[in-house]
């Protein structure tokens, strides 16, 4: 077996599993915050397409992908990104992947060079797909830490030049997830001139980017940033997007990867070995959802609903504030994260996830730990319920801890 398999540490949601183990929830119906999958309904021009285009399943498809959804996907990113005048090619600068979890992972396997000792960085908190794609490329991840000191991005200033020069790869992550912080342009144009002082590769996770609040100002991209600073090319640039959160179709497993063609063209050739090819019926699907952006303006409508009513319910209780994108609340906790996510299961039924699983502890600091991310995935209805029985159980919570003072 792979020595490095025994290097991977559990999912934050065995994790999850250990602590709730022999607890006993009382009576009422579960409302789980705990995992980002998207509850709203799957857009009828999905699956209408999904149904019409059952004949694919008659041969086999391209691990390229469809000329027409190639340039669906590239005709998308001019539109969102701004980049009319320089644009995108859809032969050599795009590329269909099974949704951005399987992107993110196979990409550090085709472009991390072994025979050195290469280190990718990544946000702390992070995606744990990050670190399993560094340690199974045979890489050392080393991680960036975000606390609300540093607005909750990746303190990049802390990073020295000999860090950066061993660096291979750095994950971003914007939206980030949990914290929902979107890094500036001028930083995204930052890291890219130090990606080409010291050569490193930048792959941008930006599957939340299309879920924010301010229509007048989506989040800034990689590509953008690029183009702005008039690397046209997409020089060590490479983003990748997703229909999961975007379209609310997770099962379909749909997404792409964009940018610099030389890098694009040897990840091809890697996934050509590697067999993951989209079926035909869902790249036509994919087609149809990145040509619309009515479904996704009532996506974006719906969270904004959520998140006003469960932080109205919240805020007099818990230190928590509407992130800047995102469908994430990363709350901080009076004590103890593991304990309050257990105690609230208990005691309400409800399941959010420690901020600590999703980080690691460096030179002492788990930046996580304190905090609890609270996808705000269900039906409205649901996560009304879920604020107010959060509520009630700090309420409760902190009325025993004072009478229990009191009678010290």
């Amino acid at each position: 077996m792979n020595p490095d398999l025994e290097k991977l540490q559990p999912y934050p949601f065995e994790k999850l599993r250990r602590l709730f183990a022999g607890a006993q929830p009382v009576a009422l119906p579960h409302i789980a915050l705990s995992i980002g999958e998207p509850k709203h309904a799957t857009p009828g021009l999905i699956t209408d397409s999904l149904q019409r285009h059952l004949d694919g399943l008659s041969r086999y498809p391209l691990t390229r992908g469809m000329p027409e959804l190639r340039q669906a996907i590239a005709d998308w990113l001019v539109r969102r990104f701004q980049l009319a005048e320089t644009g995108i090619d859809p032969e050599t600068q795009v590329l269909p992947v099974n949704g951005t979890r399987e992107a993110l992972f196979a990409f550090a396997q085709a472009v991390i060079d072994r025979t050195g000792a290469p280190l990718v960085l990544s946000p702390n908190p992070f995606y744990q797909i990050y670190e399993g794609a560094a340690l199974l490329a045979g890489a050392e991840p080393r991680f960036l830490a975000c606390t609300a000191d540093s607005g909750y991005l990746p303190d990049f200033d802390s990073v020295t030049p000999e860090t950066w020069d061993r660096c291979q790869l750095l994950y971003l992550c914007s939206p980030g997830n949990p914290t929902g912080a979107v890094i500036p342009l001028q930083t995204l144009q930052q890291l890219i001139r130090l990606a080409e002082r010291h050569d490193f590769v930048i792959a941008s996770d930006e599957c939340y980017s299309e879920l924010y609040f301010d229509e007048a100002a989506p989040p800034v991209g990689l590509l953008q940033a690029a183009a702005a600073m008039g690397n046209t090319a997409y020089r060590r640039c490479v983003v990748f997007h997703s229909l999961s959160k975007r379209s609310n179709a997770p099962g379909l497993r749909s997404g792409f990867v964009a940018g610099d063609a030389a890098i694009l063209a040897r990840f091809l050739a890697y996934r050509t070995y590697h067999g993951c090819a989209m079926p035909v019926q869902h790249q036509h699907a994919s087609i149809a959802a990145w040509r619309d952006e009515a479904h996704v303006r009532t996506n974006r409508e719906l969270y904004r609903e959520k998140f006003a009513a469960v932080l109205d319910i919240l805020r007099p209780v818990m230190a928590v504030e509407r992130p800047e994108a995102g469908f994430y609340l990363w709350a901080r906790t009076p004590g103890s994260d593991e304990a309050f996510a257990r105690e609230l299961f208990e005691q309400q039924h409800v399941t959010v996830l420690p901020g600590s699983y999703l980080s690691r502890e460096v030179d002492g600091l788990n930046p996580g730990s304190g905090h609890v991310r609270m996808a705000l995935v269900a039906t409205p209805e649901e996560c009304v319920e879920a604020a107010r029985r959060i509520r009630n159980f700090i309420e409760t919570r902190a009325n025993s801890e004072h009478t229990d003072e009191r009678t010290t």
